[in-house]
Order: structure tokens, then C-alpha cells, then sequence
């Protein structure tokens, strides 16, 4: 054998071998992972809060004949791609993705599951949130619902699903935060009062002994779970169950706002954005905004809402004729919307 063809032949094994090895996580018969500690972020999937997913309304309003809306008001999302090797994160680098540690996604001790567990919580408050920003900005009452009774607390037995805390020791109540903010004035084992409204509008008084909150010890503990709700019967369900965390709330209160008051918020225009959401309608920043406007221009959208606190970032990228409009509240959302339809000055976000 020549020695060109020995030296091409002995170039050529680590390439195959390296080939052979790109989608493989470990090394076959051993437990010698070929996986990096990053992860990839890149554009998620979009859904439209004004439309329908699996056939269902992706915000479904019941109880209220709603107004009819037009357009979009897109939720935008970051796609995360964990467990990759070498190559992977070189290719999802070389198409636009951010390559960040793992420790930025995942706590200490934390497993995949778990974070899963946590954004799934975090989106169910920011339900929660979506719906009384909403509500407040209608003008609309809220009531306190109970969600869930935990086991062996001193709700068990007394309180069920569906039911309403309408006051605590005689002081009304609206939301989650004002019945824990009631409950914790007392001591583990001291009695207080709800006054209860049951699912078929009947009315109770419960007197019930406080638990002890075993994560807190020495604080008392209900034992519920709690949501706002519109306290004139309309039910809100948002069906979006495998999105998780905080980031949609304000686009889903904007849904709920456009489809229980007159005219079109968007003027139906293709509205994209995110952000967080606060009961009284503040909109906080979030996570991978420029992912989120990179899906958002892909889809054709006009107008994007972002974060006041986000801009900066969101204008580190070109985005096309994309208006990207700062705003830092549910109303100053639904402004922007109006002036941008009616050909009005949209503040825009500029770069700090």
C-alpha cells in the first residue's frame, strides 16, 4: 500500500467515526455521554389567542355571547433544545439559535421534568393573572374559586372544587392574594370563618382549625388551591396545555378583553407579542424576546408588542417592517394597537 493511500485511509477513520457518533448521545456499549452542558433556544411555535386549536377556541369565553373578533393577536414562544452533542449545537448555532448553559434553564438539582412541572405553573398563573388583568380593565368583579383541596389540611372534608370564598372572618375577599393575605393574620390551629357560595348559587358559613404549612413552619395553612373568576357567571378556559411558562399572559388578556367588549382591538391587523401580566394589568419583561419576534416576522406579522424592559434586546436584530411597539401595561397595549390601526404614532421601542 502507498503511502498516499495509507495517509488517506487513516485521515478518513476519525471522520467516519465522528460522523457515526453526531446523533448519538453516549458512546454504544458504555455510559460515556457525548452530550455538552448547553442548550439551544431558538423561534417557537405561535398560536393565535383569537382562533382555534384542535377545534377548540384557544381562549373559550362561556356564559356571555362574545363580540366578533378579526385578525391576530399571536402568543409567541421559544423552542429549547437540550441533550445535544458537539455537531448538534455547531448546527443549531449556524441556524440562528443562542447557545446558552444549561444551568440558565435548569436549577440546581432540577431534572428536565421538573422544570416542565414549573413552567406548567408558572402558565397556569399567568391564566390566573390574564383573567383579573382583563377583568380590571373591564371593569368587571372577580370572586375567589377554590381550584384544588389538599389532602389531610384543614380544607379537606369542608370545602370542595367550584366552590367561592366570598369573605374570611367577615372582610370580602376578590382574590388569591387578598384570602392569603386574611388567612395569614392567623396562627397554626386557630379557627376562622369563610363565608362559601356553592357551585348552585347556595350560600354556607364554614368555621374550620388552620393547618400548619409544612414548608413554612409556624404559618398557617387553608389548604387550597385558588383562581380569580368573573363573579357574573362568565367562564374563561384557555386551552393551550403544552406551553408553559409566564410569557403568554398578556397577550391572552388582551383576547379576553377584544372578545367581551365592543370593536376590534386589533383593528384587525396581524398583532403579535408577550409578556407577563399583573392582576392590576402591568406588563413584565421576559425571556428570548428576539426568538419570539424572529417567529413572530416569519409569520407576517405587522406589529409586534414587547416589553418596555425587553426593547433594547428587541431592537439588537433587524425585524424587517415589523413595528415593534413598547408597552407597559394592558391599556397602553390596547393604545399602541389603536394608534398603529388608525394611522396614528405608535411609540416604538428604541435601542438604549
Amino acid at each position: 500500500m502507498s503511502r498516499r493511500l495509507r495517509t488517506i485511509i487513516c485521515g478518513a477513520i476519525p471522520v467516519v467515526v465522528l460522523g457515526a457518533l453526531v446523533g448519538m448521545d453516549h458512546i454504544p456499549g458504555t455510559n460515556i455521554s457525548l452530550t455538552v452542558p448547553y442548550a439551544a433556544e431558538g423561534p417557537g411555535p405561535s398560536f393565535n389567542t383569537l382562533g382555534e386549536i384542535e377545534g377548540k377556541e384557544v381562549v373559550e369565553i362561556d356564559g356571555e355571547n362574545t363580540d366578533p373578533t378579526s385578525g391576530n393577536l399571536n402568543m409567541t414562544t421559544v423552542s429549547v433544545r437540550t441533550g445535544m452533542t458537539v455537531p448538534q449545537v455547531v448546527s443549531r448555532w449556524a441556524q440562528g439559535d443562542s447557545i446558552v448553559p444549561l444551568d440558565t434553564i435548569f436549577q440546581p438539582g432540577e431534572s428536565q421534568e421538573d422544570v416542565q412541572e414549573r413552567n406548567k405553573a408558572a402558565f397556569a398563573n399567568s391564566e390566573t393573572a390574564a383573567t383579573l388583568a382583563a377583568m380590571n380593565y373591564l371593569h368587571r368583579k372577580v370572586e375567589v374559586q377554590v381550584v384544588e383541596v389538599k389532602p389531610d389540611s384543614a380544607a379537606e372534608g369542608q370545602l370542595v372544587s367550584g366552590d367561592r370564598i366570598i369573605s374570611i372572618n367577615g372582610t370580602p375577599v376578590a382574590t388569591p392574594a387578598e384570602a392569603q393575605e386574611q388567612v395569614s393574620h392567623y396562627q397554626p390551629g386557630e379557627k376562622i370563618t369563610l363565608d362559601i357560595k356553592h357551585q348552585d348559587q347556595s350560600r354556607a358559613t364554614l368555621t374550620l382549625n388552620l393547618g400548619e404549612n409544612p414548608d413554612s413552619p409556624g404559618k398557617p395553612l387553608l389548604g387550597i388551591t385558588m383562581v380569580s373568576v368573573p363573579a357574573d357567571g362568565v367562564r374563561i378556559h384557555y386551552n393551550l396545555n403544552e406551553v408553559g411558562g409566564p410569557s403568554a399572559g398578556m397577550m391572552f388578556s388582551l383576547a379576553v378583553v377584544d372578545k367581551l367588549s365592543p370593536g376590534l382591538l386589533n383593528g384587525g391587523k396581524f398583532v403579535a407579542g408577550t409578556g407577563t401580566i399583573s392582576a392590576d394589568g402591568s406588563v413584565g419583561p421576559i425571556g428570548g424576546i428576539t426568538h419570539k419576534m424572529k417567529a413572530a416576522e416569519d409569520l407576517g406579522a405587522e406589529l409586534f408588542l414587547a416589553p418596555k424592559d425587553n426593547c433594547a434586546e428587541a431592537m439588537s436584530q433587524d425585524h424587517g417592517t415589523m413595528v415593534v411597539a413598547e408597552v407597559t401595561s394592558l391599556s397602553d397595549a390596547i393604545q399602541q394597537m389603536k394608534a398603529y390601526s388608525e394611522g396614528g404614532d405608535v411609540r416604538t421601542c428604541q435601542s438604549r
